[in-house]
């Protein structure tokens, strides 16, 4: 079984039987809850659009053409903006003053999976309680669908992403102008999905010279599509050339971003948030909020800057919701997901280019150079395939209980701080898997504190 339904969407592989994978059933289940959420909390008279985006998934045709006609049938006049980022569907809810939109992209999940998230009508991910009570309504099936006179109308609009790149160039920290007198020459992996379609424009915005691996926008993913290390070669190989002055990689959807020095070493994906962090609050100082699975730099580099860092659950909803909180000018995940509230309150792979771009063109250095000005740390990041018979809480409890004379937080999962390292257990809320992550002054160190853990977890299953 790999249908997984969470606060934040639906989530699965494509084929199979109901209830067990995504297929077109419980996709029509889940949309017509959501859309019968965003009818009930409707105000004013009117039609009541929604967004409707998708990254170049091989199934995303399917689901886009059930999405859509499901909405249509709820009386939901639907923005079909197609091929397009998760930012800009974000931007676009709001643009149209839409209801809400439906993402349909798996994110950094493999070929075969595919997934619904779910937006507000500010653009941005259901909070916890709305998430529930769609999972709520379609559990019980409390919807009703509209008359033949009442259903839905249908639009294609693909304007957006070109008002998206707009956005990104209007912003007041990205320095077009230096950027295009730094004359940079990059390379991006756009791991035929979207990043193909969107990140040349914006790079000819900038001026910027670019080779595009992997930009067919087909979903044919040339490798998995997890902007790791592990997962790069191509484009480390490439940057090896000594051609480029940066590698650029995203994930299918882009709102992820990781970054390959001059010479082909990974410049870190924990980094890419505390470099455009370092930049935004050398500009404007204020607070920073990252996830509980990211690295320290960003406090480190918060500090250094005067301001206050929080962290939050793991979540791009409970992230942006701390941010507002604590009024943070910059924020995000460690996974590189930059949330900058110039733009909106989520995670843009545009946004962290373009600051990026301008903070190398001000500090005149090398990616290498830049990466070096911040605090080293290594961060290890394991997984364990849960079983039908793992119990969670339970092992959670233990691990509490071993470490109790440590800081310990859990607000999701359990994260232990030692004063020199750190550790977090969490339930994945995208894959059916214990994420097992740990940070510390070496990989080897952090690696063997993950693997600590992870022989807890497998003493009790």
């Amino acid at each position: 079984m790999t249908l997984i339904k969470s606060i934040s969407g639906i989530r699965g592989t494509i084929g199979g039987p109901t209830g067990d994978t995504l297929n077109p059933l419980d996709i029509v289940k889940f949309t017509t809850a959501y859309a019968t959420l965003m009818k009930r909390r409707a105000t004013g008279e009117g039609r009541k659009k929604i967004v409707v985006g998708r990254d170049a998934r091989i199934s995303g045709d399917m689901v886009r053409n059930v999405v859509c006609g499901t909405l249509m049938g709820m009386g939901l006049d639907v923005v079909d903006i197609d091929l397009a980022t998760t930012p800009t569907t974000e931007l676009a809810v709001r643009w149209t003053g839409a209801l809400g939109g439906i993402i349909i992209t798996a994110s950094h999940n493999p070929r075969q999976w595919n997934a619904l998230k779910l937006l507000n009508s500010e653009g941005e991910f259901l909070t916890k309680d709305d998430g529930n009570e769609v999972l709520s309504i379609a559990e019980k099936e409390d919807f009703d669908y509209a008359d033949v006179d009442s259903l839905g109308s249908y639009t294609c609009d693909d304007s957006f992403n070109q008002r998206h790149i707009e956005s990104v160039l209007d912003l007041k920290l990205a320095d077009v102008d230096a950027i295009r007198n730094a004359k940079f020459k990059v390379c991006v992996d756009a791991i035929n999905s979207v990043g193909g379609i969107i990140l040349p424009d914006l790079l000819k915005a900038l001026g910027v010279e670019y080779t595009i691996l992997n930009s067919t926008a087909n979903g044919d993913f040339a490798h998995n599509p997890e902007p790791l290390e592990k997962n790069l070669q191509g484009i480390m190989d490439e940057m090896r050339s000594g051609k480029y002055d940066l590698g650029i990689v995203v994930d299918p959807d882009v709102d992820r971003l990781a970054f390959i020095c001059e010479n082909g070493e990974m410049f870190g994906e924990e980094y890419t948030l505390v470099s455009v962090a370092d930049y935004v609050l050398q500009h404007t100082p204020g607070n920073t909020v990252s996830n509980l699975s990211s690295t320290r730099a960003l406090r480190d580099v918060t500090e250094r800057h005067g301001g206050t860092y929080t962290a939050a659950a793991v979540g791009e909803v409970n992230v942006t919701t701390k941010m507002k909180e604590v009024g943070a000018v910059i924020g995000g995940e460690g996974n590189g997901g930059v949330i900058y509230p110039e733009s909106h309150y989520g995670r843009d792979a545009l946004v962290g280019i373009a600051l990026f771009l301008s903070s190398l063109a001000h500090k005149k250095c090398t990616a290498s150079e830049l990466r070096a000005t911040f605090p080293n740390y290594f961060i290890a990041k394991n997984r364990i395939d849960l079983t039908p018979s793992t119990d969670i809480d339970a092992i959670l409890e233990k691990v509490k209980e071993m470490y109790a004379s440590e800081k310990i937080t859990d607000i999701d999962g359990v994260k232990i701080d030692f004063p020199d390292k750190w550790v977090h257990l969490r339930k994945s809320n995208t894959e059916p898997i214990i994420r097992v992550y740990s940070e510390a002054a070496t990989m080897e160190e952090a690696d063997a504190l993950g693997k600590k853990l992870m022989q807890v977890v497998y003493d009790m299953q």
